[in-house]
C-alpha cells in the first residue's frame, strides 16, 4: 500500500515541499482550538471565543482565493512567505495584546486569517512539475489528502503541549512561528522558486469562469456542510454518552477513517474517469453517514465514526484531480484555494445549520443532516456531468487524460517551470 506513496516521496524535493507545507499550515489548522484556548485564558467567554474564530475563518475564506490569483500571477516566493510574515505578526499583536481593546483584537486575528498564505493550493500546483511522470500527480493528491488528516490530529494535541509546557499566549506565538518557517521551506525551494503559472487571459472571474469547476465547488459545498454538520451533532450524543472524552474519540474515529481510507484509495490505480469516479465516492460518503442515526453505545458509535470518514479523504483526493482539468490556464493555484475556500464555508454552514436542527429535533435529526447534504452534492454532481465531462480547458491534455484514466491532467505551464 505504502509503495506508491514511498516512490513519490522518494522525489526530488517532495518530501521538503510536503513536510514545509503542512508545518506552514499549522497555524490554520489549530487557530480555532487556540484561539478559543486563549481567550478563555484571558477571562474571555465562549461566545466573544466563537465570534473570534468565525472572524479568523470568514477572513482565511476571502483570502485565500485572492492571494492564489496573486501567486499565479507573481509566483509562489513573492506571496507565499510575506503573506505568511504578516499573517503570524498580526496573530502576535493579538497574542500580546489580548482581547482589549476588543477592536484591536477583531482586527488583529481577521488580519492573520485574511494573510494566511494559500500553501495547499500551491502545493497542488507544484507536484506536476516535482514528480516525473504524470500518473503519479493523482498518488500524490491521494497523499496529501492523508497527510492533512494527520496535521488535523497532530495540530490540536501540539497546541495542548504548548499550553502544558508554557501558556496560551506562548501557543499561538510558537504554532505561527513554525508556520513561518514551514513557508519559507518551501518558498525558497527550487521547485517554487522556478514554477510559472501557463500565461492566462485577463479576466475578473478568473478560475471561477470555468462552468466545471463551479460544478465542483458547488458539489463540495454540501461534502463541507456534512463534515460540519457532524460535528455538532457528535457534541450532542456526547453530552448524553461521557462527555468531552467521548466526543474527542468520535473524532479521532473520523479522522482515522479518512486517514485509511485516503491510504487505501491512493495506494491503488483506479480505472474510469475521475468524474465518474467521483459520483460513486461522495454516494458511498452519503451511505456512510446514515448509521451514525443509529446511535448506539459510545464504543460503537466511535467504530461507526470510524466508518463515516472512510471515503471523506478520496473524494477531496478525486476532486483535486478534476479542478486541475477545469482550472483555465494560469489560474490552477486559485482554483485550487477556491476549492479549499468553499470547503472551509460548508463546514462552518453545516455547523450553522446543525445547531438549530439539533434544538429541535434532537441528536438523531442532527446526524440526518450529514447523510442529506451527501445527498444534496451527489445531485448537484449528477446535474452537472456533462459539464464536468467535458473540460473547457486542457486540450490535448485533457483529452489524453480521458483516453488513460489514471493519468491526471498536466497543468498548463512552460518549459521553464520543470526544476
Amino acid at each position: 500500500m505504502a509503495t506508491g506513496y514511498l516512490e513519490i516521496l522518494r522525489a526530488r524535493h517532495a518530501f521538503r515541499l510536503l513536510t514545509g507545507t503542512l508545518v506552514g499550515r499549522l497555524p490554520n489548522a489549530t487557530a480555532a482550538i487556540a484561539l478559543v484556548l486563549f481567550v478563555r485564558a484571558e477571562g474571555g467567554g465562549y461566545g466573544l471565543a466563537g465570534a473570534l474564530a468565525a472572524v479568523y475563518g470568514v477572513a482565511n475564506a476571502v483570502g485565500q482565493p485572492v492571494l492564489g490569483r496573486l501567486v499565479d500571477l507573481h509566483g509562489q516566493p513573492r506571496v507565499q512567505l510575506p503573506a505568511a510574515l504578516l499573517s503570524a505578526l498580526a496573530m502576535a499583536v493579538f497574542a500580546f495584546c489580548g482581547t482589549d481593546p476588543l477592536p484591536l483584537a477583531y482586527a488583529a486575528v481577521g488580519a492573520a486569517g485574511l494573510f494566511t498564505p494559500p500553501l495547499e493550493g500551491g502545493l497542488r500546483a507544484l507536484w506536476p512539475s516535482v514528480l516525473g511522470r504524470q500518473e503519479q500527480v493523482h498518488t500524490a493528491y491521494a497523499m496529501d489528502a492523508v497527510a492533512q488528516e494527520v496535521m488535523f490530529t497532530v495540530g490540536p494535541l501540539l497546541v495542548t503541549l504548548c499550553v502544558w509546557v508554557w501558556d496560551e499566549r506562548a501557543a499561538l506565538l510558537v504554532l505561527n512561528l513554525l508556520g513561518v518557517l514551514g513557508a519559507l521551506s518551501v518558498a525558497v525551494a527550487p521547485p517554487s522558486r522556478a514554477w510559472r503559472s501557463a500565461p492566462r487571459e485577463a479576466h475578473w472571474l478568473g478560475a471561477l469562469r470555468s462552468p466545471g469547476l463551479l460544478a465542483l465547488l458547488g458539489a463540495f459545498l454540501f461534502v463541507g456542510i456534512a463534515l460540519g454538520s457532524i460535528t455538532v451533532a457528535s457534541v450532542s450524543y456526547a453530552d448524553g454518552h461521557g462527555g468531552d472524552v467521548v466526543y474527542g474519540w468520535l473524532m479521532a474515529g473520523l479522522g482515522l477513517g479518512a486517514l485509511v481510507g485516503g491510504s487505501v484509495y491512493g495506494a491503488r490505480r483506479w480505472s474510469g474517469v475521475p468524474e465518474r469516479r467521483l459520483r460513486v465516492l461522495v454516494a458511498l460518503l452519503a451511505v456512510c453517514y446514515l448509521p451514525l442515526m443509529l446511535r448506539p453505545g459510545a464504543v460503537a458509535m466511535v467504530a461507526l465514526s470510524v466508518v463515516s470518514g472512510v471515503f471523506l479523504a478520496p473524494c477531496i483526493a478525486c476532486a483535486f484531480v478534476l479542478v486541475d482539468r477545469h482550472a483555465p490556464g494560469g489560474t490552477v493555484t486559485e482554483a485550487f484555494s477556491w476549492l479549499v475556500t468553499t470547503f472551509t464555508v460548508g463546514a462552518s454552514v453545516g455547523t450553522g445549520v446543525a445547531g438549530p436542527v439539533v434544538e429541535a429535533g434532537g441528536t438523531l435529526w442532527g446526524f440526518a443532516v450529514p447523510g442529506a447534504a451527501g445527498a444534496v452534492s451527489l445531485l448537484v454532481l449528477g446535474a452537472t456531468g456533462r459539464v464536468l465531462a467535458a473540460p473547457a480547458w486542457g486540450g490535448v491534455v485533457a483529452a489524453s487524460s480521458e483516453n488513460d484514466p489514471n493519468r491526471a491532467a498536466e497543468p498548463r505551464f512552460s518549459s521553464g517551470d520543470r526544476a
